[in-house]
């Protein structure tokens, strides 16, 4: 594994948390089997800066990552860290985007899976056919490929694209997940990942479906945004985190390093 190179004394107490909650995303997604060796990125700003943020380090697997080993850079893409790792210049141009504008964004996380893909690649993209689809299209928008996001100026796009969504299917690419913390964008893309998969699963059996009418789906639609609500039973994340944390230091310790 390659050697951490952030000096931590020299880090605020938040920094380092934001670090160490990253640092658990990434390792989370990899258990969930939604990385992809060096590509795809996650990041998360750091709170109290308007322009700081932490990204993957290319050249390390996200079931390795550490919260030392993160990059930290600016939103003219500078990199702060004492590092001897670059980033994904994509990375940058799409992670650099949201945070831009979307102020309360304090988690991204970007994953090429084949559901991801599966779903991104058809016309009519996430079909309102489950309960769990209904739940991640109330929160969905799309964005349409430019190639890989080397141009600076697919920013704005991506920015009025997403809007105020958590959810973002960037078609024939994958998927993004907005959250204002790390554990907000994880769940985010644990049910737009699981709505794509199930999507597919009902797609490749190729019986008939039993279509939602569009007044059940407006129903569904308002009490899936109550329940996941700040004042619902089960706001976003927040209960999940904590059973995620103990799953990972059962099967993958050490991101906290």
């Amino acid at each position: 594994m390659p050697e951490t190179v952030v000096p931590i004394r020299d880090m605020s107490q938040v920094e380092w948390q934001t670090r160490v909650d990253l640092a658990a995303g990434f390792r989370l997604v990899d258990l969930y089997g939604w990385s992809d060796m060096l590509a795809t990125h996650l990041s998360a700003r750091i709170p109290g800066t308007d322009d700081h943020f932490l990204i993957n380090p290319v050249g390390w697997m996200f079931e390795e990552m550490t919260a030392s080993c993160l990059v930290k850079v600016d939103i003219d893409g500078n990199i702060l860290s004492d590092s001897e790792y670059g980033i994904n210049p994509a990375g940058y141009t799409i992670h650099s985007a949201v945070h831009i504008g979307r102020p309360d964004a304090g988690c991204v996380m970007h994953t090429h899976t084949a559901a991801g893909l599966g779903v991104a690649t058809q016309k009519d993209g996430l079909l309102p056919l489950t309960q769990m689809a209904l739940a991640v299209i109330a929160q969905a928008s799309y964005h349409d490929y430019e190639g890989p996001a080397f141009d600076l100026g697919e920013r704005d796009r991506l920015i009025a694209d997403i809007g105020d969504k958590n959810v973002l299917i960037l078609r024939n690419h994958g998927l993004l997940s907005v959250g204002r913390t790390v554990s907000e964008a994880f769940v985010w893309m644990y049910r737009a990942e699981r709505a794509c998969r199930f999507q597919l699963s009902f797609q490749q059996a190729g019986a008939p479906a039993i279509e939602i009418p569009q007044s059940v789906q407006n129903i569904s639609i308002a009490r899936s945004k109550k329940a996941i609500g700040a004042s619902g039973h089960r706001p976003i994340g927040q209960f999940e985190w904590p059973a995620l944390i103990r799953k990972l230091e059962r099967e993958n310790p050490g991101y906290d390093a």
